[in-house]
């Protein structure tokens, strides 16, 4: 995929932020490695700046794994209602450009509030990834004129579209079916009036006319946060302004292929932070001007 539109070569006269800002609202004291995964992707994807909020355990993480990363931490295990105004606070301070929302924050009945609370808020594009996806199918109007791509998994794409899975499981006939897989995509696309990215062994994008697919990636990537990477991609393209289909297709595109790069050495051993240093290599790969 040539991606030199994109990442064209930079002049001379730049500075700090001109590439993007983008705020991570990602993770918690179970899942305290997510926030650091779309962050430290974020700015390997470009993004000049990455802000993690989160729980006290995810922030700390996110400042061990990268010290790159602007860290706020929240004292709590997860977000709560509570949390609100300093999000807001530390967005406005910061100059965001674009929200990374929902990975590993958990299931809590405030945290799910918290997030639809959040999307209230904002009005720069948005990423949402895991319990984000959980938290606007309880209310899809959320979303509604908000610049959003949302971006699932089957399991995540039938919750969006209430669908069960009892026995006979539905989920199966999503994973085996590419036809079934389209279809439900546009569907969730067009109910929330927003870019989906299904991702899987085909990512499916949409906004519910147009479709386009995504062939990179290997059966190695199903291993637990690079789901987060690429939401992580994904926000540092859009925080420096690539509009939302475009930056969903160009960010399967360099998730998938920097998770490619990193199994040719790794194999099954291959875990989703070992793509840190293979996303560059594939925007460079890309355009060897940048």
């Amino acid at each position: 995929m040539d991606l030199s539109t994109i990442y064209p070569q930079r002049p001379d006269w730049v500075h700090k932020g001109n590439y993007g800002s983008v705020l991570v609202v990602c993770g918690s004291k179970l899942y305290s490695g997510a926030a650091a995964l779309a962050g430290v992707s974020a700015l390997r994807a470009g993004a000049d700046l990455a802000t993690v909020v989160a729980p006290q355990r995810a922030a700390d993480v996110a400042s061990y794994t990268l010290p790159d990363l602007i860290t706020y931490p929240l004292k709590a295990d997860h977000l709560t209602t509570r949390h609100l105004s300093s999000i807001a606070d530390v967005a406005h301070v910061r100059r965001v450009n674009s929200l990374v929302l929902g990975c590993g924050l958990g299931r809590h009945p405030s945290t799910l509030m918290v997030i639809q609370k959040l999307i209230s808020k904002f009005a720069i594009p948005m990423v949402l990834d895991g319990d984000a996806l959980r938290s606007i199918a309880q209310k899809p109007q959320v979303v509604f004129g908000k610049q959003v791509i949302l971006t699932p998994h089957a399991g995540e794409l039938l919750i969006l579209l209430a669908q069960s899975t009892p026995s006979g499981d539905p989920q199966i006939s999503l994973q085996q079916s590419f036809e079934a897989r389209l279809v439900a995509a546009k569907q969730a696309a067009a109910k929330y009036h927003a870019v989906v990215l299904l991702k899987g062994y085909v990512d499916i994008i949409t906004d519910g006319t147009t479709t386009i697919t995504n062939n990179s990636g290997t059966p190695f990537m199903t291993k637990g946060g690079f789901g987060d990477t690429l939401s992580g991609v994904v926000a540092a393209l859009l925080a420096r302004g690539v509009g939302l289909f475009e930056a969903a297709h160009a960010a399967a595109y360099i998730n998938g292929r920097a998770g490619e790069l990193a199994a040719s050495q790794k194999g099954e051993g291959v875990v989703a932070s070992d793509i840190f240093d293979f996303i560059p290599q594939v925007l460079k790969g890309s355009n060897e001007d940048y």
